[in-house]
């Protein structure tokens, strides 16, 4: 059997973990192993990835940036 440990934790993020349990009677053991799981990225990013990470970077330090309403409009999105 794995050791139990109490920790303090205020009231309004005890009431934000109630809102994530995904039935009432999931523990908050369950909800912060999630948490802590999609907090968590296991896989490294990629040698391409990290090169179209710092290509973007220089575009935007560069200021080649598109408006958000110009690629709207080109999409017909309103």
């Amino acid at each position: 059997m794995q050791a139990a440990s109490s920790i303090y934790i205020r009231e309004d993020l005890k009431t934000q973990l109630n809102s994530l349990k995904r039935h009432p009677k999931e523990s908050y053991n369950d909800v912060i192993e999630r948490l802590v799981n999609l907090a968590v990225d296991d896989e490294p990013l990629s040698e391409d990835a990290i090169a179209g990470l710092e290509e973007s970077l220089k575009d935007v330090r560069q200021g080649n940036l598109i408006p958000e309403k110009e690629i709207m409009k080109k999409y017909g999105v309103k």
